[in-house]
């Protein structure tokens, strides 16, 4: 299987509210770069929700969809994060964080409504984000001597580079990114200008 170098997720944070029996479930939606992002979070919301009994919550992570996890957060088990997950498998969404907040109406749902309640506020808060398609892209450092500017520019220019930084000098440096899927071509361009130097830096 070739490498899927594009992946879905959403522009800025939304909200989605669903009701059942007196319970309200509110959940909110984040974009999300990296798990140290999901504490700040958690502790906000429950600053704002002292009174909700629930904070239960999903993420997926990575371009490749690889990194997940949920939690329950004292609901039974499988009737919260699962749901709360299974909304974001199914939109197909990744680098994405999502809190539902329950306040107790009295009455129990049961693991059913328990289930199609966390669902439900879940996909009402994708379906009021945008949702957008990002590539993924390595990003590397180029070292060069200055007598090569003009075939290093070259390259840049033929395949719409993007720089990120540059510091040009006697010896000059730029830091780029390439989109995965065009990885080799323009690699192979760069190696064949005379004493460059690239260095993988990291994906994003």
């Amino acid at each position: 299987m070739l490498f899927d170098d594009t992946y879905k997720t959403i522009v800025a944070a939304t909200e989605g509210l669903f009701k059942d029996r007196g319970s309200r479930f509110i959940a909110y939606a984040y974009p999300l770069r990296t798990e140290e992002e999901i504490k700040p979070i958690l502790a906000h919301l429950r600053a704002e929700h002292p009174k909700a009994r629930h904070f239960c919550w999903a993420y997926r992570l990575s371009p490749d969809r690889s990194i997940f996890r949920m939690q329950d957060d004292g609901e039974p088990s499988g009737t919260a994060g699962r749901p709360i997950l299974n909304t974001l498998l199914s939109a197909d969404l990744t680098n994405l964080f999502i809190v539902v907040v329950r306040y107790f109406g009295g009455t129990l749902l049961g693991v059913p409504g328990l289930i199609n309640a966390y669902k439900s506020a879940a996909v009402e808060a994708i379906q009021a984000a945008t949702i957008t398609e990002r590539t993924v892209n390595d990003v590397y450092n180029l070292h060069f001597e200055y007598m090569v500017m003009n075939d290093v520019m070259r390259v840049f220019k033929e395949e719409a580079l993007t720089v990120l930084s540059q510091e040009f000098d006697n010896t000059c440096d730029i830091r780029f990114e390439v989109r995965k899927s065009m990885l080799n071509m323009v690699l192979g361009k760069l190696e064949k200008i005379d004493g460059i130097k690239l260095s993988y830096l990291f994906s994003s």
